[in-house]
């Protein structure tokens, strides 16, 4: 059990460098591609579903943190699809949702 808590930390960590890296405007793209039929991904955005969080309040959550979602979108709750992110592309998504604030 402490191992995997100590695996799941140093990926914590290794995102965390590389959400430093994050291209938001990749992650605009991703969003749009898939994520805009369930989530309001963009202001200009009318219509997502009353069952999943807009971007904007996601990312205007006190506890946000861009490493976190990242490693979230990785391994996606049963709801979500799963969309076979890489690191850098959860990354870049998660940098892009912060962006929404």
């Amino acid at each position: 059990m402490h191992s995997a808590a100590g695996l799941s930390m140093i990926f914590v960590a290794v995102l965390a460098t590389s959400a430093s890296a994050a291209d938001a405007r990749k992650g605009d793209t991703l969003a749009k591609r898939w994520c805009a039929t369930c989530h309001v991904v963009a202001a200009n955005q009318q219509v997502g579903t009353t069952q999943s969080p807009a971007f904007s309040t996601i990312a205007r959550n006190p506890e946000f943190n861009e490493s976190t979602l990242a490693f979230f979108l990785l391994n996606p709750h049963p709801r979500m699809p799963d969309m076979n992110l890489s690191r850098s592309e959860a990354a870049d998504l998660a940098a892009y949702i912060k962006t929404q604030k």
